[in-house]
């Protein structure tokens, strides 16, 4: 099967009228000029990290994932796929967001706690140890 080329650079223009521009994250996905992603962090395909942003050495984020302005990925966190970071949410170190999550404005999610998969955190809620989804 051939390999999908993917542009070096995207532009668009917003809602409210705004050009944004992304640059691609090694092969995965785009990163915004004013964010912060170490390096060696994996940013997957169609994930985009908004302006503000910063993902920290060693963490990984999966497909089709949103990190919103502001919002922090900690040392080695990992992010699932289809995940929305909510503006200012932070994922601590070595911490685990599964598949499908959306964390809503200012949530924390401290080092090392786990936000099983299909989760929806509420603004301002702070992980500690396991966040699931209620039945």
């Amino acid at each position: 099967m051939p390999r999908i080329r993917m542009p070096k650079r995207i532009e668009f223009e917003n809602d409210a009228g705004e050009t944004v521009r992304y640059v691609r994250h090694g092969d995965g996905g785009y990163v915004s000029p004013q964010a912060d992603v170490a390096p060696d962090a994996v940013v997957g395909r169609g994930t985009y990290v908004e302006r503000g942003a910063r993902v920290e050495a060693g963490a990984r984020l999966g497909e089709v994932t949103w990190v919103d302005h502001d919002a922090v990925v900690g040392r080695g966190a990992r992010v699932g796929s289809s995940v929305h970071l909510g503006p200012g949410s932070s994922v601590g170190a070595g911490a685990r967001v599964a598949d499908h999550v959306q964390l809503g404005r200012d949530v924390r999610v401290e080092a090392a706690a786990t936000v099983e998969a299909e989760a929806s955190v509420p603004d301002g809620e702070i992980v500690r140890h396991r966040y699931a989804q209620a039945a």
